[in-house]
C-alpha cells in the first residue's frame, strides 16, 4: 500500500474527520490516479485511507478515517447501500432525488441522482472513476433499478485530469448490437403537486436543480399567502419557481385572493424557455399569466428601472459565480449589483427570494452582499428565512463546505 505523509502540524484538518487534503499539505508519497493510498501523519501515525489525485490541488479525499477498513467492492456496496437508505428518513416530496451527495455521504466526487425509474450519476473524482464499475452496479443493487446514464461532463474533471464523459453506463444498447432501442432521455418528474421535465443529455448539472426543490414549495405558499400578482423569475431556466408562483396565484385565487397574475421570466436560453413555457401548460396554468422574456437579466432590471416598472415578488437564482474562493472578489459585486437592482424593483412589502449556488461565497458573506445591496439601493428589509439545499443535498458536521447553496428571503419594508 502506498503512503502519503503530511507536513508538520497539517493533520489537524483529518483529525476533524474533514475529507480533503490539499498538495500543500504533503511533506512526501503519492499514487497513481484514484490509487487508495494511506494517510500518515508527520510521525507516522495513521489518519486515514484516502483516493489519491495527483493533478487536483486536492490531492486526496477520504474514503475511510478507520485503520481497519479494507477499500474494496464491499466497501463501496456498503457506502452506496448507506446513502440511498438515508434518503428515506428525509422529507422529500419528489420522485427526483438526490441519493448520493459527495463528501457529505462519504463518497467524495460522486453525485447520484434518481429520477423516476432513471439514475444518472457523475463522477468527479480520481477515487469515483478508477471504482466506477463498482460503484455502478453497487447504485443498481441497492435501489433496484436497471438504467443509469453518466453525466460526467462537470469542469472539475478537467482539474482532476480526467476527459468529460457521458452516455448510458446500464440499461442502454450494448456496443456493437444494432436495432437497440434507447431508453428515454427525455422524463418527467413530479414535485409536490406539480409535473416537471428534463432531459438527463442535455439538462444542467444531471438535467435539473433538485436543489431548489424546498424553496420552489416555500415561494409558492409566500405567493399564495401574500396573494403577490406581479412576479419576476430572475435566471429561470425551465421554470421551476415560475410554475411554483403560478401554483400559489391559483391556490390564492381560490382561496378568495384577487386574480389575474402575470409571472414574467428571464433567461438567456432559447431552450430553456421553451421547456418554461411547456411547463405552464403541462400544469394547467393559463398561459396569458406567463410573459417570457429572452433577455440578459441585468439589462431587463435597469430597464424594468427606468421605466418604472415595479413587482410584488423576485426570485435571483443566478448562475456559480463564484466556484472557488479565489473567484469571491469579483462575484460579490456581481451579486451586489442585481441584488441592488431587484431591491429597488420590488414594492414596498414585497418579497425577495434571492439565492448563491457559488462555493465560494459563504451565507456570512452572501449576508453582507445582500446587505450592502440594500444599503446602496436606499432599501430596507426583513430578513423572514433563511434557505439552503433540499433535504437530500445534505451538509454535514464535518464538511461545512457541503453548504453550497445559500438563500435569503428579504421583505422590502414599507
Amino acid at each position: 500500500m502506498k503512503t502519503i505523509r503530511l507536513k508538520q502540524g497539517k493533520e489537524r484538518s483529518l483529525q476533524r474527520r474533514h475529507p480533503w487534503i490539499f498538495e500543500s499539505a504533503i511533506a512526501k508519497g503519492g499514487g497513481d490516479s484514484g490509487e487508495t493510498v494511506r494517510v500518515e501523519s508527520h510521525e507516522g501515525q495513521f489518519l486515514a485511507w484516502a483516493a489519491f489525485s495527483p493533478h487536483s490541488r486536492i490531492r486526496a479525499r477520504v474514503w475511510s478515517f478507520d485503520e481497519k477498513q479494507r477499500i474494496d467492492a464491499s466497501f463501496f456496496i456498503a457506502a452506496c447501500a448507506r446513502s440511498i437508505s438515508a434518503r428515506d428518513r428525509f422529507d422529500v416530496k419528489s420522485d427526483g432525488v438526490r441519493l448520493v451527495h459527495g463528501e457529505s455521504d462519504g463518497l467524495p466526487g460522486l453525485i447520484v441522482d434518481r429520477y423516476g425509474d432513471t439514475l444518472v450519476a457523475q463522477f468527479t473524482s480520481a477515487g469515483t472513476e478508477r471504482w466506477k464499475a463498482v460503484l455502478v452496479d453497487a447504485l443498481l443493487q441497492a435501489t433496484g433499478l436497471s438504467k443509469l446514464y453518466e453525466r460526467s461532463d462537470a469542469n472539475v474533471r478537467q482539474l482532476e485530469g480526467l476527459e468529460p464523459a457521458t452516455g448510458w453506463l446500464r440499461g442502454g444498447p450494448v456496443a456493437g448490437q444494432t436495432g437497440q432501442p434507447e431508453p428515454p432521455l427525455e422524463l418527467t418528474i413530479h414535485e409536490h403537486d406539480w409535473r416537471l421535465t428534463l432531459n438527463i443529455a442535455e439538462g444542467h448539472k444531471t438535467g435539473f436543480y433538485l436543489d431548489q426543490r424546498d424553496s420552489r414549495k416555500r415561494f409558492a405558499d409566500c405567493v399564495q399567502r401574500l396573494n403577490l400578482r406581479k412576479v419576476l423569475n430572475c435566471f429561470c431556466y425551465t421554470g421551476g419557481f415560475s410554475v411554483a408562483a403560478l401554483a400559489g396565484m391559483r391556490a390564492a385565487e381560490q382561496a378568495g385572493g384577487q386574480g389575474g397574475g402575470v409571472v414574467t421570466s428571464i433567461d438567456s436560453s432559447g431552450p430553456a424557455l421553451d421547456r418554461a413555457r411547456a411547463h405552464v401548460l403541462l400544469n394547467g396554468f393559463d398561459v396569458a399569466q406567463a410573459r417570457f422574456m429572452d433577455a440578459d437579466v441585468n439589462a431587463s432590471l435597469r430597464q424594468f428601472l427606468k421605466d418604472g416598472v415595479r413587482f410584488d415578488a423576485i426570485v435571483l437564482d443566478p448562475p456559480k459565480f463564484a466556484p472557488t474562493a479565489a473567484h469571491a472578489d469579483r462575484a460579490a459585486r456581481a451579486y451586489k449589483d442585481i441584488n441592488r437592482l431587484a431591491l429597488q424593483l420590488l414594492e414596498p412589502g414585497g418579497v425577495l427570494f434571492t439565492f448563491s449556488c457559488s462555493g465560494g461565497i459563504s451565507a456570512d458573506l452572501f449576508h453582507k452582499i445582500v446587505a450592502s445591496a440594500g444599503a446602496d439601493a436606499g432599501v430596507d428589509g426583513y430578513i423572514t428565512e433563511r434557505l439552503g439545499g433540499a433535504p437530500d443535498h445534505p451538509m454535514t458536521l464535518e464538511f461545512p463546505e457541503g453548504e453550497y447553496l445559500k438563500g435569503l428571503v428579504v421583505m422590502r419594508k414599507a
